[in-house]
Formats: C-alpha cells, sequence, structure tokens
C-alpha cells in the first residue's frame, strides 16, 4: 500500500449545481476500470482526504482495481454554500451534476453513514445510471424518524448548540466529540487528522445544519422501490450508527445482501482486519473480481515478502527460519493462492495489494 505521508495524485475539476454554487469533485485510481462513486458524507474535503490516515488509505486500496470518484457537498470542503434548502433534493441534484461532469453512463455508487440515504434516493430516481449500490454504516431514517425520548432530543439539540458555538475554536473539542464516537479505537494520527478534517470542512453553523438535515431524513419507501444490486455493510460495534439500523437497512432493500464488519469504529481504519474485508467485499462486489484467498497473518507476511522479490534464503533470515521450513510454508502458500512458482506468486501477491 502506498505510503500514508506521500500524498496521492487525483484529477480535481468543477462542476456547478442550478443554484451557481460550485461541487468540487475528484477522480483517482485506475482509468477505464469500473468507476465507483462515493456520495458526499460527514464532512468531506476532496483535498485533504488524500493526506488523510482514515480516508487515503481506503481511496488507495480501493482505487487499485477501480476508479474512484469523490466529491464535497455545496458548503464543504472545496464547494461552496448557496441558499438551498439542505436535504434529499440538493443531494441528489448534487450527485446528478456530477455524473454529468464525469460523463459515465453507468457507475457504482458508494453511501457511507449520512451519505446513504442520498446514495438510496438517487438510485432510487435513476436506477438505470446505478450498476451497483454499496452502503457502509447507513441507515434508512434520521433521529426525527425514530420517536428519540425527550431526553434524546434535547440531546440531540444541545450537540448543534455546541457545534454552531465551538466548531470554529482552535482547540478541537467539540470536533473530537464526534471522533470518539466515530473511531474509538483509532490511533492518535487518525483521530487527530479526523479532527482537523472536519474543521477544514466547514464552519460552525454549515455542520449544524448537515447535522439537522441528517437528522430529518427518511428513505424507507425509496429503499422499498430499489432495484439495484446492493450490498449494505456495518460494522459490529458502530456506536454511532447501531448496527440494528444496519440490518434494518438491508432488509428494506429487496435482495441486499448484508456483511457484518469485525470492528467498533464507524469506518474500519487501516490497522484493522476489517479494513481488508470492507476493500475485498467492494471490489468483488463492484469490479467482478474473486475474493482472495483468506490468509493467515503469518501466510499475509510471507505473501509481503514474495511480493518484494525476495528469495528463500532472504525470507528465511527475514523470519528466522530455517530455508527447508520456508520451503514448505511456500509451497503451502502457493497452494492456496492458486498459484504454480514463485513468478505468478509475485503478480498474485502485488494484484492483492500484498
Amino acid at each position: 500500500m502506498p505510503s500514508p505521508h506521500r500524498p496521492l495524485e487525483h484529477e480535481l475539476r468543477f462542476t456547478q449545481v442550478s443554484s451557481g454554487a460550485r461541487i468540487a469533485w475528484a477522480r483517482s485510481g485506475r482509468a477505464g476500470a469500473p468507476v465507483l462513486l462515493r456520495a458526499a458524507h460527514w464532512m468531506t474535503h476532496v483535498d485533504y482526504d488524500l493526506r488523510s490516515p482514515l480516508w487515503r488509505p481506503l481511496i488507495a486500496q480501493l482505487g487499485r482495481q477501480l476508479e474512484v470518484v469523490r466529491y464535497d457537498e455545496r458548503g464543504c470542503g472545496l464547494s461552496t454554500a448557496d441558499d438551498v434548502p439542505l436535504g434529499l433534493d440538493a443531494s441528489v441534484e448534487e450527485l446528478e451534476a456530477v455524473t454529468q461532469a464525469h460523463g459515465a453512463k453507468t457507475f457504482a455508487l458508494l453511501g457511507i453513514s449520512g451519505g446513504a440515504a442520498a446514495a438510496v434516493a438517487f438510485a432510487a430516481r435513476h436506477p438505470e445510471r446505478v450498476s451497483h449500490l454499496v452502503l457502509l454504516a447507513g441507515s434508512t431514517h434520521g433521529l426525527l424518524h425514530r420517536k428519540p425520548s425527550p431526553e434524546a432530543l434535547a440531546f440531540h439539540e444541545t450537540q448543534l448548540r455546541l457545534i454552531e458555538l465551538g466548531w470554529g475554536r482552535a482547540d478541537p473539542g467539540v470536533q473530537h466529540m464526534f471522533t470518539s464516537r466515530f473511531m474509538p479505537d483509532g490511533n492518535a494520527e487518525q483521530i487527530a487528522s479526523f479532527n482537523e478534517h472536519q474543521r477544514l470542512s466547514c464552519n460552525g453553523l454549515r455542520a449544524a445544519a448537515i447535522l439537522r438535515a441528517r437528522a430529518a431524513l427518511d428513505v424507507r419507501q425509496l429503499a422499498r422501490a430499489l432495484k439495484v444490486p446492493t450490498l449494505v455493510m456495518h460494522c459490529e460495534g458502530d456506536v454511532s450508527v447501531p448496527l440494528a439500523l444496519g440490518h434494518e437497512l438491508a432488509a428494506s432493500i429487496p435482495g441486499a445482501r448484508f456483511e457484518m464488519l469485525r470492528s467498533r469504529n464507524h469506518i474500519p481504519t487501516v490497522q484493522e482486519p476489517a479494513f481488508e474485508r470492507l476493500c475485498e467485499l467492494i471490489t468483488e462486489f463492484v469490479a467482478h473480481k474473486p475474493l482472495p484467498p483468506s490468509l493467515t497473518p503469518r501466510e499475509r507476511e510471507l505473501a509481503g515478502l514474495v511480493g518484494q522479490g525476495l528469495d528463500n534464503l532472504q525470507i528465511a533470515a527475514r523470519l528466522g527460519l530455517a530455508d527447508k521450513t520456508v520451503r514448505n510454508m511456500l509451497s503451502a502458500l502457493y497452494t492456496k493462492l492458486g498459484v504454480e512458482g514463485r513468478a505468478m506468486a509475485v503478480v498474485k501477491v502485488r494484484d492483492m495489494g500484498l
């Protein structure tokens, strides 16, 4: 996987919605491959994405087999704001503008977290454009449609007020309130970066308006009308959007496939096995690539050394094993990978990103 400290390259462009607001969008990954378009979700910034230890590894890994397209919703990142009320219609208009600017007749649509509702709405309105729908950490309806208790509503309103008053402060305390729920198992670098990502995306008034609009979303009827192949994924220990809401989302969509990811984070981080599983599922579903074989941590380490071009003696020295042991391990690995010999193994493990 590319170094997290060297920026990825992407092609940055701009388009407009009917109000004249500018929408920034970017493409990266494998040109000519199936297109995966990520709907805007909570706090995006297409430039900062490529420096983010949360989003950069995902963009890089998916870009090995797909062309990845991202954009900032109006008022966030490099996109400008307007006076159009936030909601499904505004979100779908942004998606329509980006797809028209990109030019692909069909594409896979990725809806993450708050972007899931917009992805569902677009796919329901334009089923002929969406080849595959992928939903991660999403739900069919926001807080206001879940019969919240008075305490839950009061807490929600308190969050909105805190965002409006404290979002732009040098102290990232307000941003960290969300970050701690999104990634309880994130490392210090990921947490600090996500705090900064939220701050850079927009000001407090805009962030509060987005959160308020997300709480009012309801796509239950649209989900039941979907007619596109759909993959729904959700982390087992997600605190921000509980697993039960992911089950409900999948159950609402005819024929949807559900996959649970073993993570406590809202979005799996690169150091978790769930991250590799997430990337494998999306690539297999969208690009029709068969899933790579499941390897043990020791087998993944061995495969990585093979991919680096090391010979048996070098691998034995690196792992502290006897040459005969390495030969036996390599024989078993080649069988598991379905290859004959080192040359084919090198190609296979590099294609797997190891």
